[in-house]
């Protein structure tokens, strides 16, 4: 089959992949597994090769991405069951100071954001932001904002978020470097959202009404609050649940680069590095610790861990249906052709990664779809370029901060911090829909720099 025919189908494939979600508001799983089947018959794929590499798609995608995210909710469940939550945002406007309560809930969120989803963790926050806010007699919108900008940015490249651990199985990128990279960009990313954030907010934005009423009425239940905060876990207990396992991560990573292949201690660090050792070493801690502190008992802990499962699960097929999305692209020969006709044009990768992840993620809405879709369609172009781990990573970094711009109404989150800040769709794309889009052009600059710098 030609080259054009080829592209053709692929863009095709895509765009009713995006009708079936959007416009039919098919469930993304049915959507990407259906348009796989068809792709598979549009491209001559022989029949008897249809089912197995529906199956190597998924399978390969959800080797690691599964156990990744299994873990990850569980330890992000039992840290926001756990007060654990209230406690590090109240410990880090202790040392900032009341003043620098804003940038207090920023520097919380971008550690929080780590092991917890977005949604999740911004709900999580929503009460705090609450509290502060009416302490200060403003808004939720003023410290709220910068707050949900940075944990979006956090879980867009930063693992064991489900998009990026799936892209990085995708294009073989390498978890530690794709983590040293996302948490170095997200730093300087979270005093951008501050600022930004506090430019968007001169002028005030009224509260919807029913947002008023729930933000009228916050803050009743003082007694209860003083409990949960005095049972809360300290602040050391969280900060060692989400540092040792990034520790271990980047200790295996550190001893890939410095030491050579065989190296008995460069085994032992892989093994230990391992994304998924290091998660369950944060789990059995937070078994232990947060347990120990709240006195839960086994069936109370199990039942807590269960309780993270269900709303993992869509989100786990729907990664691995867009694995089997991604190998079909790629078995068909979509992504050789496209690759051949990016080499052509003569623009950088990494730009062409940035583009066509932020193209995807502002027409259907949902970064993770983005981020595995455009590493679907790179897949090879990466593969046969003769790049170093650390430029695959860089790469894949790029295609997360372009899943990270133009959130707006088809996009879940959109939903759920207009709705928690009480700001109307029109102020939700005036202020929201911006600040993903200055952060996610910022991060790519970060990453472009580097790779300009270790080109």
């Amino acid at each position: 089959m030609s080259t054009l025919a080829l592209l053709g189908i692929g863009a095709g494939s895509i765009a009713l992949l995006l009708l079936l979600i959007i416009r039919w508001q098919v469930h993304a799983f049915v959507a990407m597994m259906l348009v796989s089947f068809l792709v598979a018959f549009a491209t001559g794929m022989p029949i008897g090769d249809i089912i197995s590499t529906l199956i190597a798609g998924m399978g390969g995608t959800l080797g690691s991405v599964a156990i990744l995210v299994a873990l990850g909710s569980m330890l992000g469940r039992m840290i926001e069951v756990s007060g654990g939550a209230a406690s590090l945002a109240d410990r880090f406007t202790q040392l900032l100071g009341p003043t620098r309560v804003p940038m207090a809930l920023t520097a919380a969120a971008l550690v929080l954001a780590i092991p917890v989803f977005f949604d999740v963790g911004f709900i999580i926050l929503v009460p705090i932001v609450y509290g502060f806010c009416k302490a200060a007699g403003v808004n939720p919108i003023k410290f709220g904002l910068p707050v949900a900008g940075i944990m979006l940015a956090a879980h867009v490249v930063v693992p064991p978020h489900p998009g990026i651990v799936g892209g990085a199985a995708i294009v073989k990128g390498d978890i530690g470097w794709i983590t040293i990279i996302g948490l170095a960009i997200c730093i300087p990313l979270a005093a951008l959202s501050q600022v930004v954030s506090g430019w968007l907010n001169r002028k005030g934005y009224p509260l919807l009404p029913t947002t008023a009423e729930q933000f009228a009425a916050f803050g009743n239940s003082e007694d209860s609050t003083a409990s949960k905060a005095r049972s809360a876990p300290g602040v050391g207990t969280i900060m060692a649940l989400i540092l040792i396992p990034l520790a271990l991560i980047m200790a295996g990573t550190t001893g890939a680069t410095l030491l050579p292949k065989g190296d008995s201690l460069r085994n032992v660090l892989g093994f230990i590095g391992s994304p998924i050792f290091a998660l369950m070493v944060a789990v059995g801690l937070a078994m232990f610790l947060l347990g120990r502190n709240q006195g839960w008992n086994r069936e109370r802990t199990n039942a807590i861990m269960e309780s993270a499962l269900p709303p993992a699960a869509t989100v786990i097929l729907v990664t691995g249906a867009g694995g089997v999305f991604a190998k079909v692209l790629t078995a068909s020969g979509i992504g050789t052709a496209l690759s051949q006709s990016l080499t052509a044009t003569h623009l950088p990768l990494i730009l062409l990664a940035f583009i066509i992840s932020l193209a995807l993620r502002a027409a259907q809405g949902s970064a993770t779809v983005a981020i595995i879709t455009t590493c679907g369609l790179l897949a090879d172009a990466m593969a046969g370029g003769g790049y170093s781990p650390l430029q695959v990573a860089l790469l894949t970094v790029a295609i997360g901060f372009g899943s990270l711009g133009l959130s707006h109404v088809n996009d879940s989150g959109f939903w759920i911090v207009t709705r928690y800040l009480g700001l109307s769709v029109g102020d939700g794309l005036r202020t929201w829909t911006v600040l993903t889009t200055v952060l996610g052009i910022a991060g790519f600059a970060m990453t472009a720099l580097l790779w300009v710098l270790v080109a």
